[in-house]
């Protein structure tokens, strides 16, 4: 099997956060060769609209910026675990909805 290119390994591992669940942007870079937590961003603003890109926010737990509506029906649709924060913003709550690495993550071709 031939290696996967990082932008390929990024869609793989957003695609198996089940349900619920979230990472972190710094959470998957730190499981693929060379990434970085902004270049899983960017791979997925430009080409991760078919993944579920809203199961991946930042370290505060916040959807990426433009998109935290579209992420909320999301959230909301999933029953993904929320703060809701005194500005009327929200987060997701990490403590309950982070996707742990110990419950296993594709096979990256390595």
């Amino acid at each position: 099997m031939s290696r996967l290119t990082t932008l390929e390994q990024i869609l793989a591992i957003v695609e198996s956060i089940p349900v619920g669940r979230v990472m972190t942007y710094g959470s998957i870079a730190d499981h693929i060769e060379g990434a970085s937590a902004r270049s899983v961003g960017h791979a997925l603003k430009t080409n991760g609209h078919h993944a579920p890109w809203w199961r991946v926010v930042n370290a505060s737990g916040r959807p990426a910026p433009g998109a935290e509506r579209a992420a909320h029906q999301h959230f909301s649709e999933e029953n993904t675990p929320l703060a809701q924060h005194h500005d009327g913003t929200y987060s997701v709550d990490l403590a309950l909805a982070n996707w742990p690495v110990s419950e296993g993550l594709p096979s990256l071709g390595d």
